[in-house]
């Protein structure tokens, strides 16, 4: 029986001529990722397990962006820990206030991804890096501190879902719009602990900010990996970025999958995932009965460039509505530097907007625009949990950026269209 992609770069990372669903495995890793929040603890149980030497000082790689700028004692101590273990080891990525970036948006800017890679992070969202047909997951912080000092870990080999993609995207729709719409139609848990990989003539209609989009948030249908094979596309995103050997993986013919869904992009439209789960998915044409507080376009998922474009063409000659406070946070320096150069910083300040430092800091409900009871938000963040972003009775609407920020300046739930 044939490999998936997924399983195709577990084999060669483990040094198995093949792997199957289910196997349990140890394979070497391209990168080690941690943030604020989970590298202190990954730092700690690499100090209590006795360990001295880290495996590579090029292959660490630590992001300060949950709560940075410190928000507070706590997070300034734990970037302190960070920063002095970096120095302690020599590592050569790590990032902080006025080079860093929200952490899957930074990577793959940066280059530090590539095709074939197998990449760990003490982040759930690290499946991100599946766009640029790597295998990326999501690892607790007692994994990623084992991780720095052997360069390793182990795997429990994931089955595979295909996604099969056909026709065009439509006016406004974009990446979030199509993992919104999947995470709805399989559910939270309909990928549990599988790879979810992408294929089908639709993929030239989605665009690497797409994919990073959809990839970011395979997580939200349990899913361990998702990951597109390398096209044109990802060559072109990839090519000066990237300066260290990289191989590509396809899936074998025979390859064996527990099910294939089609998704076609012709009957694809704007999407919102209302509260509290990500598969709560509905059009945006029919939200205009639910009045909002505040909008978010930001975060790994949507803070790139292609994103603020996206916002920014909404937001032109136009203004918030009265009572709705609207926050734009660029993930990373160079995404904030190209939005001044480009002008769209002065379209969300003339917008009544403000523009942060990248931050993680409202997805996560850390800081700079947590909700008050019976608050409401449209978010391009990835998650609507109970709580997520403050009070546990707000709540809080997943959309793409062109949706919030139509619905910043409606007052209410609302398709691009109604402004434009």
């Amino acid at each position: 029986m044939g490999m998936t992609m997924t399983q195709k770069i577990l084999a060669d990372h483990a040094g198995l001529d093949e792997v199957h669903a289910g196997q349990l495995i140890q394979a070497k890793l391209d990168l080690v990722l941690g943030n604020d929040i989970t590298s202190p603890v990954a730092i700690n149980e690499f100090e209590s397990a006795g360990f001295s030497k880290i495996f590579d000082p090029e292959k660490i790689v630590l992001v300060m962006d949950h709560f940075v700028p410190n928000k507070d004692i706590k997070s300034a101590t734990q970037c302190k820990q960070c920063r002095m273990f970096a120095k302690r080891f020599g590592l050569t990525h790590y990032y902080d206030v006025g080079t860093m970036g929200i952490e899957h948006a930074l990577l793959p800017e940066q280059g530090l991804v590539a095709p074939g890679d197998a990449v760990i992070g003490a982040d759930s969202h690290t499946c991100t890096y599946g766009a640029l047909g790597a295998f990326s997951t999501g690892v607790g912080s007692t994994d990623m501190g084992a991780a720095m000092s052997a360069g390793y870990t182990w795997f429990k080999v994931p089955s595979a879902i295909r996604v099969n993609v056909t026709g065009k995207k439509q006016p406004y729709v974009s990446g979030k719009d199509v993992i919104l719409t999947l995470i709805g139609k399989i559910g939270v848990d309909g990928a549990l602990y599988k790879s979810l990989e992408f294929s089908g003539d639709g993929l030239k209609e989605l665009t690497m900010a797409d994919r990073l989009t959809i990839s970011n948030m395979a997580i939200e249908a349990g899913a361990k990996n998702g990951i597109f094979p390398v096209d044109t596309i990802t060559r072109k995103y990839i090519e000066g970025r990237v300066k260290h050997d990289w191989s590509i993986y396809y899936a074998d013919n025979d390859a064996e999958y527990d099910s294939v869904i089609d998704m076609n992009l012709d009957e694809i439209d704007c999407t919102v995932a209302y509260p509290h789960l990500p598969e709560n998915a509905h059009p945006a044409r029919e939200g205009s009965d639910i009045n909002i507080d505040q909008i978010v376009i930001g975060s790994c998922t949507n803070g790139k460039i292609e994103d603020m474009e996206a916002a920014a063409k909404i937001f032109r000659g136009k203004h918030l509505a009265d009572g709705v406070r609207g926050i734009i946070i660029p993930a990373t320096m160079a995404i904030y530097r190209e939005c001044m150069k480009r002008g769209f910083t002065d379209i969300f300040l003339d917008a009544g907007c403000v523009v942060s430092t990248p931050t993680c800091g409202p997805c996560l409900g850390g800081y700079m625009g947590i909700l008050a009871e019976g608050e409401r938000c449209v978010s391009t963040t990835n998650r609507n949990f109970v709580g997520r972003m403050g009070h546990v009775k707000s709540e809080v609407y997943l959309a793409s950026p062109a949706v919030a920020a139509a619905s910043g300046i409606t007052g209410h739930i609302s398709h691009p269209e109604e402004v434009m």
